[in-house]
């Protein structure tokens, strides 16, 4: 017998043992089983596993029976990862995208494509055209958002959504949750994981790996350890495409090669239909939606709610009435499109990633045909014909049986269960995607560590002075693949000094990169003539500094009690607003039986709702009392009593 607790089986006879300890300092029974249970709860934390996805998240636990996906408050089985601020209101998932709808400046989403990046990337200014929100350059020239005269940082967002998920696995288990494997982009840059990490602690979550999404795919995948061989995983999400070549051999998961784009994904291809809308209604109309930012909104929400029709059947009709108002008169759109016009649209984006799959089997040795198994996953591989250029690419149709929008949380939970002991049967060994390594004489950039090197790794250079007299070292640090430094990305420097002046090319200076298993790296200079070591935990060019991220936890912790409170009120009020509804159509009908003080006493009672629906200093209790006063008098009025 097994006391169960999560995924977590705890054997009897090992609580017997610590409960007889317990008791034999003369703890009653029921005091000593509870200690005896508090001691096992450090020790059994429940890993969750999080997908913190640029257009939907999931999150998922490992179970006895394999991963177990958490439904959200609505029911629903993934959260759009969409942050919105009304008032003092914070809305996460489905009520904020339902604002994005209303008022586009004030919901923000897709803001995993802003996280690690500056404000003036060409990545970040292009986003900027695509969004209803305002992106702001912070003080360290990051990329943050503003709204309603506020700024946060992307990872600030991506904790709502974070916290929103843990939430939900804890109502779900009955117990709180502490530590998580978040998965990100296989192709996201050393300052991006570390911003992810950021995001997860801001939520009160201790991260235990950031996980590439590709390989978490091919973990949910291969779970049975019996599906051995080579396997590609093609990974198109809402902002990001990422491709893996793994090998499984008896539950040992290798990556080989990664590649992909970190700034390509279904925003991009909605990005494509909208502008055939727009192209469409500036024929019929005359009228240019683009300086509109709620018609723009519109246009978005049709268009990929087209994508997806078009995905399954020949046409998709477009339906926006009302989409402007002008001095004409109001705008309104209806068009048809065939998914042969959407394909021939897409067809130079999809040919974009058909590259990083090439060069991912150069750098994993491996040829077309040669893959066993074809994995895809995120929600943009329901279109056919990338369907079918997958097929093309690898010489092997993709597998269909794998969930494209669940996999990747399924593979965190299975990474967790890892982790924590719970899977031992299973083995993962992942890569770095990226070269890194140090500048050089003219600028040049001369790596350490290989892109597709075996993480957890460790590498070590030894490098000289390149002027005589030199008393101190700059060993400035970039991350990527081309030749020279100014084409790659700059993560920090380690100064190592003072060292002895001596002609140039004497000093002998090591230089080691060491890489933990979240791919995040600490870099070692030393001086071998004087015994020098410097250190240097690469943070990101910018980023949250140490004191913004507590003070990020401190405010999401002090406003934990005050916004449980405004949350339990926006319930409450949505439950008077439903019950108002129906209580109207109720009254609607027995209208002509009641008296005349009876309707008296209902339209002040109603009234009274109704005035504390639209009061914000309202308390919960005030609503849920003049709710239920409502629906008492009701209730006898109903039945003429």
């Amino acid at each position: 017998m097994a006391l169960k607790r999560g995924n977590a089986e705890l054997s009897t006879a090992l609580l017997g043992s610590v409960l007889t300890r317990i008791k034999t300092y003369l703890y009653p029974e029921k005091q000593a089983l509870s200690m005896a249970a508090d001691i096992f709860r450090r020790f059994t934390d429940t890993v969750i596993g999080i997908d913190l996805g640029t257009t939907n998240s999931c999150v998922a636990i490992l179970g006895d029976a394999g991963p177990q996906i958490i439904e959200n408050q609505y029911g629903k089985r993934t959260t759009p990862s969409v942050v919105a601020f009304s008032g003092k209101e914070v809305l996460v998932g489905e009520a904020a995208k339902q604002q994005e709808l209303i008022a586009p400046s004030s919901a923000v989403s897709s803001s995993k494509r802003l996280i690690g990046k500056k404000a003036d990337d060409p990545e970040t200014l292009a986003h900027m055209k695509s969004v209803g929100y305002q992106v702001v350059s912070h003080t360290n020239g990051d990329a943050w958002v503003q709204v309603g005269g506020k700024t946060y940082s992307p990872q600030q967002i991506g904790a709502e959504i974070l916290r929103t998920l843990k939430e939900a696995a804890e109502k779900y288990l009955g117990e709180k949750v502490r530590k998580a494997v978040i998965t990100v982009p296989a192709y996201f840059t050393d300052t991006q994981r570390t911003a992810t990490k950021n995001a997860g602690e801001i939520a009160g979550l201790k991260v235990l790996r950031v996980l590439n999404e590709p390989t978490a795919a091919a973990l949910s995948y291969g779970i049975d350890t019996t599906k051995n061989g080579l396997v590609a995983v093609y990974d198109l999400g809402g902002g990001t495409f990422d491709v893996s070549i793994l090998e499984i051999k008896d539950g040992v998961f290798e990556v080989r090669a990664t590649n992909g784009n970190s700034y390509l994904g279904g925003d991009d291809f909605d990005s494509v239909i909208v502008k055939m809308l727009t192209d469409r209604l500036f024929k019929a109309t005359g009228y240019a939606a683009l300086p509109n930012p709620l018609a723009m909104q519109r246009l978005r929400n049709a268009a990929e709610k087209a994508k997806c029709t078009l995905s399954s059947q020949d046409t998709a009709s477009v339906s926006i009435p009302y989409l402007a108002d002008t001095k004409s008169g109001p705008i309104h759109l209806e068009t048809v499109l065939t998914r042969a016009e959407m394909e021939e649209a897409f067809a130079p984006l999809i040919q974009k990633t058909l590259g990083p799959c090439k060069i991912a089997m150069a750098d994993a040795l491996v040829k077309k045909g040669e893959i066993d198994h074809v994995v895809i996953v995120g929600g943009m591989t329901r279109v056919p014909s990338i369907r079918k250029a997958v097929e093309q690419v690898f010489g092997r149709p993709p597998i269909l049986g794998v969930n494209p929008d669940e996999a990747i949380a399924a593979g965190a939970a299975i990474q967790a269960g890892i982790l924590s002991g719970s899977m031992k049967e299973m083995l993962l060994i992942d890569v770095a995607p990226l070269s890194l390594g140090i500048e050089t004489l003219g600028g040049v950039f001369s790596k350490v560590v290989e892109k597709n090197t075996s993480i957890p790794a460790k590498r070590t250079q030894t490098f000289t002075t390149s002027e005589d007299g030199q008393t101190s070292v700059t060993i400035r640090i970039y991350e990527g693949e081309r030749p020279l430094v100014a084409h790659n990305k700059y993560l920090g420097e380690v100064i190592l000094g003072p060292i002895p002046p001596t002609p140039k090319g004497s000093p002998k200076i090591e230089v080691t990169f060491e890489a933990d298993a979240n791919g995040i790296y600490t870099v070692t200079a030393h001086d071998k003539t004087t015994n020098t070591i410097k250190h240097l935990k690469i943070e990101p060019s910018g980023g949250l500094t140490p004191e913004e991220i507590e003070r990020m936890i401190k405010d999401a912790e002090t406003h934990k009690i005050s916004d449980e409170q405004e949350k339990r009120l926006i319930e409450e009020k949505q439950k008077a607003k439903e019950y108002l509804n129906e209580h109207q159509e109720i009254r609607h009908k027995l209208e002509n039986t009641l008296t005349p003080p009876t309707k008296t006493e209902l339209n002040e009672l109603a009234a009274r709702l109704n005035l504390l629906i639209s009061d914000a200093t309202t308390t919960q209790e005030k609503v849920a009392e003049a709710t239920s006063a409502l629906r008492k008098r009701a209730g006898r009025a109903w039945t003429h009593k």
